[in-house]
């Protein structure tokens, strides 16, 4: 069944708020074998509202709203569906009696009152985490599900109720494998996989970027998760196979918690020494449970000074060579791992800019050194961007280095 997504709300518009409900909702409808084809959002104005809500019953069957069935006067969903409808709003004691619960009013004031009515004819979605309730209004073929705008009460209602409700209206199921990948541009990635954009209907392929990294989804339309999940392997087998080390990862698994893992499989303690990313890779690292098994110390030595003091960076290396070089990220890969007695060391140390580049060093080189059990191994970037992405493209090659040295030791 074909499906649209409208989210109510002024503060989404404004931007005040982040509309995670769109998204989550969208997930989830294709589970469900719902496809959404549109996303919509309005502002709490009915008259606006209402043009919207007509627009999307002219294309689609199924529309999913959240927002706009609180307490306040701008709370207007319920009123202008039930308007558009031809429906009265009747007062539901069930929801009242749990308004008065949750609120501890004896007697509601009107506008908690107000959530309790629902449009004539509908299906009650109760909410068992706010106040107020939501609803599924069936009319002309047109199913229209409520939901209020809190993310945790949509959420609740959407799985505990409205899912249920909306699997009768099956179609099948679509269902996604995502490949993680790092190291390749998307323009680079979509030259790689062009034929299977081009050959593949169902399943497609499509390439994503996301913060500093891109990943292919292979997503199937099938009768069952099974069957989707049949269709969708002999192509990801062939993607894995052309993209090789790459690959990194699938589904939600990120780049810190592959190397963490690899560490702890292996036995070995990680130091980091940084320098231009300021502790960002070790606070990525550090951001994955159970790091403290394998992540010993983190410095961040900005200076010249720190990284003699702290790291053991002699003074004519940094004459000689500078402070964004491969010989001083090499000793100072190789001073934090003597510090903290660490099976391994990785440097980070560049310019990110936006000044302090020379034509010799420009903005955006950076150097990545790794020191394991006495080998020595540098990376030299040399990346474009503003002075945030620079760090942390430098932070997610720094672990993407450290995770193909893991592997080839694993060998």
């Amino acid at each position: 069944m074909n499906a649209e997504i409208i989210s109510v709300g002024t503060e989404l518009l404004l931007g005040n708020i982040v509309n995670t409900n769109a998204q989550y909702l969208s997930k989830r409808l294709a589970e469900l074998g719902h496809f959404v084809y549109r996303q919509t959002t309005v502002g709490d104005n009915a008259e606006r509202l209402a043009q919207v809500l007509k627009e999307a019953l002219e294309r689609t069957t199924l529309i999913v709203m959240t927002g706009g069935l609180g307490p306040t006067q701008d709370d207007l969903t319920k009123e202008t569906v039930a308007k558009l409808f031809n429906r009265k709003l009747l007062l539901d004691e069930v929801s009242l009696k749990r308004i008065r619960e949750r609120t501890g009013e004896i007697e509601l004031s009107d506008a908690n009152k107000k959530q309790a009515y629902i449009p004539e004819g509908a299906i009650l979605l109760p909410n068992d985490v706010g106040t107020a309730p939501g609803c599924i209004l069936e009319d002309r073929g047109k199913i229209i599900v409520l939901l209020p705008g809190p993310p945790v009460e949509m959420e609740n209602m959407f799985e505990r109720y409205a899912a249920q409700h909306l699997k009768h209206y099956s179609e099948g199921v679509l269902v996604s494998r995502i490949l993680r990948i790092f190291g390749l541009r998307e323009s680079q990635l979509a030259g790689i996989l062009k034929d299977f954009f081009e050959r593949y209907e169902n399943p497609t392929v499509a390439p994503y970027a996301s913060d500093g990294e891109v990943t292919v989804r292979i997503t199937a339309r099938a009768t069952d998760k099974k069957q989707a999940e049949k269709m969708i392997a002999p192509v990801a087998e062939e993607i894995i196979k052309r993209l090789g080390d790459h690959i990194y990862a699938e589904g939600k698994t990120s780049l810190e918690e592959v190397v963490i893992e690899m560490l702890k499989k292996a036995h070995l303690s990680i130091a980091t020494a940084e320098s231009c990313t300021g502790g960002l890779m070790a606070s990525k690292l550090i951001n994955v449970p159970g790091a403290s098994e394998v992540f010993k110390e983190g410095i961040i030595a900005y200076s010249n000074e720190a990284k003699m003091r702290l790291l053991g960076v002699t003074s004519q290396i940094l004459k000689t060579h500078g402070a964004v070089s491969a010989e001083t990220a090499l000793e100072m890969a190789k001073g934090v791992a003597t510090l903290a007695g660490s099976d391994i060391g990785v440097s980070i140390t560049g310019i990110a800019g936006p000044g302090g580049g020379t034509p010799e060093k420009p903005v955006g080189l950076v150097y990545i050194g790794i020191w394991f059990a006495g080998r020595k191994s540098v990376k030299k970037l040399q990346l474009h961007g503003n002075r945030n992405w620079i760090r942390l493209k430098s932070a997610l090659y720094a672990l993407d280095t450290l995770r193909r040295v893991l592997k080839t030791q694993s060998k």
